[in-house]
């Protein structure tokens, strides 16, 4: 309490007898030292239970007086006093004053304050504002399966009428798939793998599809391994599910009703050991680590998974290629052989390829049973391509989102690429989201020009990024030459360089005709174009040129942290002529 406080109530003390009843001193001054003791020295205004002290008391100011008058029966609180404007609180007034504000706030509602500054901030407001052009943009990613196919029926009337014996319980013939990259394959496959799922249901045959993409599961180990803990999952589910009918039908029999009549078993013992032969089944059953196993037992591992109970299996390997690339034909080899050993289970094998000729390099048991049968897709069309994105933007994107010729330009970007149908579906939902974040009403043409640059540059960022320290180290070497102005750039200039910028980053240093073959793979992916011309009597050359953006090129290369070490190239390429 400020005892420059002059608000009046003091006057109102005078006579404490009106304000207070006449207590004990003893008790006065004890409630006095307690009161002293708290340090807001104020008095709780909704108990109104303090009781005053003597103001003759020793060390009791008048204004404490009439603080402490104030506060009884129904008194103001000081901080009432302050918050009125200096006019105390009677009984008819008291019930208007808020005393929920904290104080310790100074009287600021914090929740309105910590919202108002939320919303203060917009970061997503403006992007949210206009109307968005996509319904389902999911149904333009390659990995959306669609419910038809356009196209495609006779490629898939094919797989079905060879799969089919699956659903009679009879062993389908492998299946070898080939195409280029969009050209339905992956899709077309998902597709039939469902609908033979869904027509085993409904017949009740036990007829499962396993799909594995080889490009990322690309050793015999982790194929083997990803299928054994499918097998096992399924496998447990199927024991449980096992188990809680047994104990149910156990429950029954023990309760005195006739439930094991029409049942495989006798009695309630032997319920009971299948109980504990099922369960001991399911303990045995564990998952195979992804390293750190001998193959042989992960192969047994997954021998025992499939043949736990009778089903037909179609294991479909996508990128099959991948594979073979990098294990070898050993995981084709097992699979083709496993149904001689099976007892109670069969398997199909369905691969997918990219690459016409890689059962060149399968051994001859392998390619002849695993190429029963072969299906080829063809490359689409620009006006297959542009029924294909009809009739996934009729899904995809909201009604009159498109101008007329987005979808034509569309197609005729991708055909121009060997009809590749997931370009055409990447370059319309580019273009889509370019419209969306310029908030535009509609997709138009400029759109998807400006997709076809972002999809080009995006491509060339993730190859160079993933290129190897050495095709990376020639490609800066050549990139260098041609920010310096050197035309018709050849072999032996970039291998000059080549050898500076590896002592200078401490790489090894290759052979010039190794540092040849690094040029023509950059010059396969398109990174470069090396053409060889004849020099005469010179013998001949390769002239090389850059087929990429300079700047973002250079960019990515220096994200490497070998060659992000180069502090001034110059010198090299000013000693390039150099033998």
């Amino acid at each position: 309490m400020n005892d420059t406080d002059d608000t009046g109530p003091a006057e109102e003390a005078d006579d404490p007898n009106d304000s207070w009843p006449i207590a004990d001193d003893s008790e006065r001054t004890e409630e006095r030292d307690d009161e002293r003791d708290d340090e807001d020295a104020s008095v709780d205004t909704a108990t109104g239970e303090a009781g005053g002290s003597d103001p003759d008391t020793d060390g009791v100011t008048a204004d404490d007086a009439a603080a402490d008058s104030e506060s009884d029966d129904g008194g103001a609180d000081p901080a009432s006093v302050l918050d009125t404007g200096g006019e105390p609180v009677t009984d008819e007034s008291a019930d208007s004053v808020d005393t929920s504000v904290d104080l310790d706030t100074g009287g600021v509602d914090i929740d309105r304050m910590l919202e108002d500054d939320g919303d203060s901030q917009g970061l997503f407001d403006d992007l949210m504002a206009g109307e968005p052009i996509f319904s389902n943009k999911e149904v333009l990613r390659p990995s959306y399966t669609p419910h038809e196919l356009p196209h495609r029926t006779d490629q898939i009337n094919q797989m079905a009428t060879i799969l089919v014996s699956a659903l009679r319980g009879d062993t389908p013939s492998n299946i070898l798939i080939y195409g280029k990259t969009g050209t339905g394959k992956t899709a077309s496959a998902k597709f039939v793998s469902q609908e033979l799922e869904s027509t085993s249901q409904k017949y009740d045959v036990p007829c499962e599809v396993e799909y594995i993409n080889c490009e990322i599961t690309d050793t015999q180990y982790r194929v083997l391994a990803q299928l054994a803990n499918k097998f096992i999952e399924k496998n447990r589910e199927i024991v449980t599910d096992r188990l809680e009918q047994l104990r149910e039908l156990r429950s029954a029999a023990t309760d005195g009703r006739d439930a094991l009549a029409d049942t495989e078993f006798e009695s309630v013992d032997t319920v009971d050991e299948k109980i504990a032969e099922l369960e001991d089944d399911r303990d045995e059953m564990e998952e195979v680590p992804m390293t750190g196993w001998p193959t042989d037992r992960v192969y047994t591992k997954f021998f025992d998974a499939i043949d736990y109970h009778e089903r037909v299996v179609v294991i479909m390997l996508d990128e099959i290629d991948k594979l073979v690339e990098k294990s070898g034909d050993d995981t084709l080899y097992n699979l083709s052989r496993m149904n001689s050993e099976l007892e109670t289970s069969r398997i199909s094998i369905m691969g997918i390829s990219n690459d016409l000729k890689f059962t060149d390099f399968l051994d001859p048991r392998v390619k002849s049973s695993l190429g029963e049968e072969e299906i080829v897709f063809p490359p689409y069309d620009a006006n297959q391509l542009r029924d294909i994105l009809q009739h996934r933007s009729d899904v995809a994107f909201k009604d009159d989102a498109l101008t007329d010729d987005v979808i034509p330009l569309c197609a005729a970007f991708a055909a121009q690429e060997h009809g590749d149908a997931r370009r055409a579906l990447d370059l319309l939902r580019t273009a889509g989201e370019l419209a969306e974040r310029s908030q535009a009403e509609t997709v138009e043409e400029q759109h998807v020009r400006q997709a076809q640059d972002k999809i080009e540059l995006d491509r060339v960022v993730e190859v160079v990024r993933t290129l190897p320290t050495q095709s990376k180290i020639v490609l800066f070497a050549t990139i260098l030459l041609e920010k310096n102005g050197v035309h018709n750039i050849n072999t032996g200039e970039v291998f000059n360089i080549y050898k500076r910028l590896c002592e200078e980053i401490d790489a090894d240093v290759l052979t010039q005709r190794r540092v040849t073959d690094l040029i023509s793979e950059l010059d396969m992916l398109g990174i470069v174009n090396a053409v060889v011309v004849s020099k005469g009597r010179y013998g001949r050359t390769k002239e090389i040129s850059l087929s990429v953006p300079i700047e973002e090129t250079e960019h990515v290369l220096l994200s490497d942290s070998r060659l992000g070490d180069i502090e001034n190239a110059q010198p090299f390429v000013q000693a390039r002529f150099d033998n």
